[in-house]
C-alpha cells in the first residue's frame, strides 16, 4: 500500500512542505495518497542548488557515479513489489505490466552503471596537410551542466529513469518534474537517491502543476531540457526554452505491416499485435494503432485478432489476470470514445469493443476507417487498433508515412528486400522487423522524427546529449 503522504526532494533532502497534491487510485477514483507540491520558490531553490552542485559533481569520479547507480539497482530490487503496487495504484497499470516496468527500471540503471565508465574521448589525427604537421588532437566529453527533466504519466518509473540514470552517469545535476497524476514512483527513486553520497543539489524531484512550472522550461541556468509527453506541449516548450539544448520524446500512431508470406506465423503475430495494441490499455506512444495486412491473409488475421481481443479481461489492475485497466482518467477515456464514435459515424466498421464505463474503455478494433479521422491520423493513446488491407508494398509504406508522426514502425516479412526497402523509406526513428513497433530495449537509440520528437533516448545516446565535446590541441614540433 502507499504511504499516507510523500515529501518532495529538494537538493537531495526530503521536504514535507505540504500535502496539496492528491494522487488518486485510477481504478476506484478515490484519493490514494497526498504529495508535497512544489511552488516557484522551491523550483528556483532547486535550480540554484543544481548550479552549486555542478563542480562537485564533475569531480565525482566515474567509479563513484557507478556506485550510486549500483546502489539504486540493489534498492529497486529490494523494493520491487512495493514499486509495482504503487505503479498499479497511481497509474491504473495492470500489475503484470507494473512488474515489467520495475524490471525495465532496473535494466535502465544497469545499463547506465555500465556506461558511466565508458564516457571516453578519442585521439584525432590533425596532420591532414603540411600546415598541421606536429599537431595532435584529443577530445573528451564533459557534463553539460544542470538539466531540466519533465516525465510523463504512462511510464512514470522507466521514462523518468531514462533521464535520471544517464544524468548521474554523465555527472549532470538535475531537477525532475514528474507527472502530477503519477508522481509516486519518481519520489521513491528520490528516496533511494537520498541514501547515496551524491553532492548536495545533485538532484531535486519536484511534483508541480504545469501552470506553475514555467522555470523548468525558461530558466537559463538549465543547459538542457528533456521532455517526454504530448506533441503540443513539447513543441511549445521548445519554442520557449531559449538557448538550452532540447530533447523531445513525443507521440506516435505506430503502424505495423503484415506481409503475405506470414500465414504460418499468424498465431504468433496475432498475439504480438494484441500485446502491442492493448498492453497497459494502449497508453504508450509506440502502441500499435494501425495494422496493414496483405489482402491474401487479411480476413484470417482479422478474425483471429478480433476473437483474441474479445477474450481480454478488463477490470481491476491489481487482479493478476487483468490485461486492460482504466485509462489515466475519465476525460481521456471520453476523448478516445468520441473519436471511435466519430469514425463509426463516418463509415468505419466496429468489429469489437466500443463501450465505456467511466475511465474503463473496452479494447476496440475498427476497420475501414477514413484516414482523416482523428482515431487514425492523431495519437489515440488508448485501447484501439485499426485494420486495413494492402496489395502493393510501396503503397503500404506510403500509407505508414502518411502521418504527422514517425516514432517506430513494425514489419512482419521474410523478404529481405522488403526489410531493406522499409528501412530506407519509412519516415520513423526505428523499424522493428519480425515484431511489433511497441518493442523497446532500454539501451537502443529511441526517438522519432516529424511530430514525434527531437533527439534520442537510450542511455548512451542520452549521455551524448548531456555532455559536450571538449577539444585539446597540442603542438609538439
Amino acid at each position: 500500500m502507499l504511504a499516507e503522504t510523500y515529501p518532495y526532494y529538494l537538493a537531495n533532502q526530503a521536504v514535507a512542505a505540504n500535502t496539496d497534491l492528491e494522487v488518486t487510485d485510477k481504478f476506484t477514483g478515490a484519493v490514494a495518497t497526498r504529495v508535497a507540491l512544489a511552488d516557484a520558490v522551491a523550483i528556483d531553490a532547486a535550480i540554484a542548488a543544481a548550479v552549486e552542485a555542478q563542480q562537485p559533481l564533475r569531480r565525482f569520479a566515474p567509479y563513484q557515479r557507478q556506485a550510486v547507480l549500483e546502489h539504486c539497482i540493489a534498492r529497486f530490487r529490494a523494493r520491487a513489489e512495493e514499486m509495482a503496487v504503487a505503479l498499479c495504484i497511481e497509474a491504473g497499470k495492470p500489475i503484470k505490466d507494473a512488474r515489467g516496468e520495475v524490471a525495465r527500471l532496473i535494466d535502465t540503471f544497469k545499463v547506465a552503471a555500465e556506461e558511466s565508465l565508458r564516457i571516453d574521448g578519442e585521439t584525432l589525427n590533425l596532420e591532414i596537410s603540411a600546415r598541421a604537421r606536429g599537431y595532435r588532437g584529443f577530445s573528451r566529453r564533459v557534463p553539460i551542466g544542470p538539466c531540466s527533466f519533465i516525465s510523463p504519466f504512462n511510464f512514470p518509473l522507466n521514462l523518468a529513469a531514462h533521464k535520471i540514470a544517464p544524468a548521474i552517469a554523465a555527472g549532470c545535476p538535475f531537477v525532475l518534474k514528474p507527472a502530477s497524476r503519477t508522481p509516486i514512483g519518481a519520489l521513491i527513486m528520490g528516496e533511494v537517491l537520498a541514501e547515496t553520497d551524491l553532492p548536495r543539489g545533485a538532484f531535486s524531484i519536484l511534483p508541480a502543476h504545469r501552470d506553475g512550472a514555467d522555470l523548468f522550461t525558461t530558466d537559463e541556468r538549465f543547459k538542457l531540457l528533456s521532455f517526454t509527453g504530448s506533441p503540443g506541449v513539447g513543441w511549445d516548450l521548445k519554442a520557449r526554452a531559449g538557448k538550452k539544448k532540447v530533447v523531445l520524446e513525443l507521440g506516435g500512431n505506430a503502424a505495423c505491416i503484415v506481409d503475405a508470406d506470414q500465414h504460418e506465423r499468424l498465431d504468433f503475430i496475432v498475439e504480438r499485435l494484441v500485446f502491442g495494441a492493448f498492453y497497459q490499455s494502449g497508453q504508450s506512444c509506440i502502441s500499435v494503432q494501425r495494422i496493414l495486412a496483405h489482402d491474401n491473409l487479411y480476413d484470417e488475421l482479422r478474425d483471429r485478432l478480433v476473437a483474441r481481443v474479445r477474450r481480454l479481461k478488463c477490470g481491476n489492475p491489481r487482479d493478476e489476470d487483468t490485461f486492460i485497466g482504466p485509462m489515466i482518467d475519465v476525460k481521456e477515456a471520453q476523448r478516445l470514445d468520441s473519436w471511435i464514435q466519430q469514425a463509426v459515424a463516418s463509415g468505419a466498421t466496429l468489429l469489437c469493443g466500443g463501450g465505456r464505463d467511466g475511465a474503463m474503455l473496452q479494447p476496440t478494433v475498427l476497420e475501414g476507417v477514413d484516414p482523416r479521422q482523428a482515431v487514425s491520423c492523431q495519437e489515440a493513446f488508448g485501447p484501439v487498433v485499426l485494420l486495413q488491407r494492402w496489395n502493393d508494398f510501396a503503397a503500404a509504406l506510403a500509407d505508414v508515412n502518411n502521418s504527422d508522426f514517425g516514432l517506430q514502425a513494425g514489419l512482419f516479412t521474410h523478404d529481405l528486400r522488403k526489410t531493406l526497402q522499409a528501412w530506407d523509406l519509412l519516415e520513423v526513428g526505428g523499424v522493428v522487423v519480425g515484431d511489433v513497433p511497441s518493442f523497446r530495449v532500454d539501451n537502443m537509440p529511441y526517438g522519432g522524427v516529424k511530430d514525434s520528437g527531437l533527439g534520442r533516448e537510450g542511455i548512451r545516446y542520452a549521455i551524448e546529449d548531456m555532455t559536450e565535446l571538449r577539444l585539446l590541441v597540442v603542438r609538439d614540433a
